[in-house]
């Protein structure tokens, strides 16, 4: 099993910056990549970011692409989300996830954090 652990949500102004944390423990091994979905109350959920260790790339939904940036240690274990010039629509609940694939679908991923809130006030 992997257990994440997410930290680092919180309350921020829109133009504001917020730097999300996840650290996986654990077995694993089988761990090429980690990312973040998010959830908005009423709203799907959304994958946002991950950071491919298979690929040696990272990945982006185009709603954050230019504002968001994911980084990793595949040693550590752990994936960073820096987010800059949030909107007031980045408000959701921000989930970590990890696996030995890159998926889009949140249902994919066989380890899940607990997630962690983001508000953004306009």
């Amino acid at each position: 099993q992997i257990q994440l652990v997410e930290s680092g949500g919180g309350l921020v102004q829109a133009g504001g910056s917020l730097t999300l944390s996840c650290a996986a423990s654990g077995r694993t091994g089988t761990v090429r990549v980690m990312g973040w979905f998010r959830q908005a109350p009423g709203k799907e959920r959304e994958f946002v970011a991950a950071i491919r260790w298979d690929a040696r790339r990272a990945e982006y939904a185009d709603s954050v692409k230019g504002r968001f940036t994911i980084s990793g240690d595949n040693v550590k274990y752990t994936a960073d989300l820096q987010m800059d010039s949030l909107k007031p629509e980045d408000t959701a609940a921000y989930i970590c996830v990890a696996g030995p694939s890159f998926y889009t679908d949140y249902v994919f991923y066989n380890y899940r954090g607990q997630g962690t809130q983001v508000f953004v006030s306009s």
